[in-house]
């Protein structure tokens, strides 16, 4: 991801309260989309509030780090332990617990759904 965009991300709030990091590149048409959205629409401003509204432009330092604003790290209640999960175009940054209750949920077997979008899918 690094070499993809020179270090530079972007750091944005998820509904979820876990953090999204893109690479500049990918963010750049998410935003758009995002912005392109209604104002007049309460769950549309809602999100450009949270996803634009949040989102901000870091970079790694020299060894691979990212500096976190207090402002999103209290968002997603980020502390010393959290879990950086890949997602294909992009990274998701969660607390250690947010994450652990998330896998908890989706694993709950009354409440694990395949999308129908997947449906016939084999890995």
């Amino acid at each position: 991801m690094a070499l993809e965009c020179a270090g530079n991300l972007v750091l944005t709030a998820h509904p979820h309260r876990c953090l999204l990091l893109y690479p500049q590149p990918a963010w750049e048409p998410i935003q758009a989309k995002i912005s392109a959205l209604s104002s007049f629409d309460k769950q549309s401003s809602g999100l450009q509030r949270l996803l634009v509204g949040f989102a901000e432009d870091v970079a790694l330092d020299s060894a691979g780090r990212l500096l976190v604003s207090p402002e999103l790290r209290d968002f997603a209640v980020l502390s010393k332990e959290v879990m950086l999960v890949g997602q294909g175009s992009h990274f998701e940054l969660w607390s250690k617990d947010a994450w652990r209750a998330q896998l908890d949920l989706v694993m709950q077997a009354d409440s694990f759904e395949m999308p129908k979008e997947l449906e016939g899918f084999s890995l």
